[in-house]
C-alpha cells in the first residue's frame, strides 16, 4: 500500500468537495454563498470603519466590537478563495502545506472569536455590576492586553495540532468533505496512528470554546442577580437592552458550533449533505448575523453608519 507523507518529493494533494449531489447545479448554489460573502465582508468592513471614524466610539464596548468585526473579516476570507474556487471553477486541488495554513487560520480566528465573546461578556458584567469603575478597570492599554492574551493562547494551542498534523501519512483516498481544510475531516484520512491528534484537537477545542462558553455563562448569571436587584423596571429594561446584541452573538456562534461537533462526532448516519450544509452555515452565519444585529440593536452604531453613508451621498 502506498504511503504518502509530507517529506516525499512531490507534495501531497487534497480534494476539496463543493455540495455534494447538486454538482451540475454548483455555479447557481454559488450564488447565496457569494451573497453572503459580500454581506460578511461589507459589513463588517462597515462595523470597522464606523469604530475607527467616529470619536464617540472610542469606547471599551466598541473596541470589543471591533475586534469581534475583525475575527469575522478574517474568518470570512480564510474560506473565501477555496469555497467560491470549488463553486465556480471546480478548484478542487490544495497541496498539504496550504491545507495546514487554512486549519491554522481557521481554527485560530475561530478560537479568537469564542475569546472575544468572552471578553465582551466580561465588559457588559463591569458595565452592569460595577458601573463607577468601568472606565477605570477597561483602560485602552487593558483591552489591549485581553486583545493580546487571546491571539497568544489561540497559536499556543494550535501550533501543536499544525505540527502534528505535518508528521501524518496518508495511503487512503484524499479527497475532504468540505470546501475548506478542517482538522477532524484531515485527520481521519491518515492511516497512521492519529490518537495523538485527536487528543490535541479536543484539547484545543476545551482549552478555548469549552472553557470560554461557561465562562460567559456564569458572567450572566451575575448579571442577571445583578440586574434583578434594581429597583426601578426602567432601569432594569436598560440594563438588560444593552446585552441583546452579545446574547443574540453568543447564541448564533455557540449553536452552531456544538451542533457541528456532534454532527461530526456522532451523526455517521446522517447524509454528507448534512455535514457540508452545517458546516458552512457554521462558518458563514456569525460573519453576517454579527454586523446587522450590532447595526439594528445599538442605536450608536446605526446612527454612526447613517452619518457616514450620508456623508457619502454628499
Amino acid at each position: 500500500m502506498l504511503i504518502l507523507n509530507n517529506t516525499n518529493s512531490q507534495p501531497l494533494t487534497f480534494l476539496l468537495t463543493g455540495i455534494p449531489g447538486v454538482r451540475a447545479a454548483q455555479v447557481w448554489v454559488s450564488i447565496p454563498f457569494c451573497l453572503l460573502y459580500v454581506i460578511a465582508l461589507s459589513g463588517n468592513s462597515m462595523i470597522l470603519l464606523v469604530i475607527l471614524r467616529e470619536h464617540s466610539l472610542h469606547e471599551p464596548m466598541y473596541y470589543f466590537l471591533s475586534m469581534l468585526s475583525a475575527t469575522d473579516l478574517s474568518l470570512s476570507l480564510c474560506t473565501l478563495s477555496t469555497t467560491l474556487g470549488v463553486l465556480w471553477f471546480e478548484a478542487r486541488e490544495i497541496n498539504l502545506n496550504a491545507c495546514i495554513a487554512q486549519m491554522f487560520f481557521l481554527h485560530g480566528f475561530t478560537f479568537m472569536e469564542s475569546g472575544v465573546l468572552l471578553a465582551m461578556a466580561f465588559d457588559r458584567f463591569v458595565a452592569i455590576c460595577d458601573p463607577l469603575r468601568y472606565n477605570a478597570i477597561l483602560t485602552s492599554a487593558r483591552i489591549a492586553q485581553i486583545g493580546i492574551i487571546v491571539l497568544i493562547r489561540n497559536v499556543a494551542v494550535m501550533l501543536p495540532v499544525v505540527l502534528f498534523v505535518k508528521r501524518l501519512s496518508f495511503c487512503r483516498s484524499l479527497v475532504l468533505s468540505h470546501s475548506y481544510c478542517y482538522h477532524v475531516d484531515l485527520i481521519q484520512l491518515s492511516c497512521t496512528d492519529n490518537r495523538i491528534n485527536s487528543i490535541l484537537g479536543l484539547f484545543a477545542l476545551f482549552s478555548t470554546t469549552g472553557f470560554d462558553c461557561p465562562c460567559i455563562l456564569f458572567s450572566y448569571v451575575l448579571i442577571i442577580r445583578s440586574v434583578l436587584s434594581i429597583a426601578s423596571s426602567d432601569e432594569r429594561q436598560k440594563a438588560f437592552n444593552t446585552c441583546i446584541s452579545h446574547i443574540i452573538a453568543v447564541a448564533i456562534f455557540y449553536i452552531p458550533l456544538i451542533s457541528l461537533s456532534l454532527v461530526h462526532r456522532y451523526g455517521h448516519s446522517a447524509p454528507v449533505f448534512v455535514h457540508t450544509i452545517m458546516a458552512n452555515v457554521f462558518l458563514l452565519i456569525p460573519p453576517v448575523l454579527n454586523p446587522i444585529i450590532y447595526s439594528v440593536k445599538t442605536k450608536q452604531i446605526r446612527k454612526a453608519i447613517i452619518k457616514i453613508l450620508n456623508q457619502k451621498q454628499r
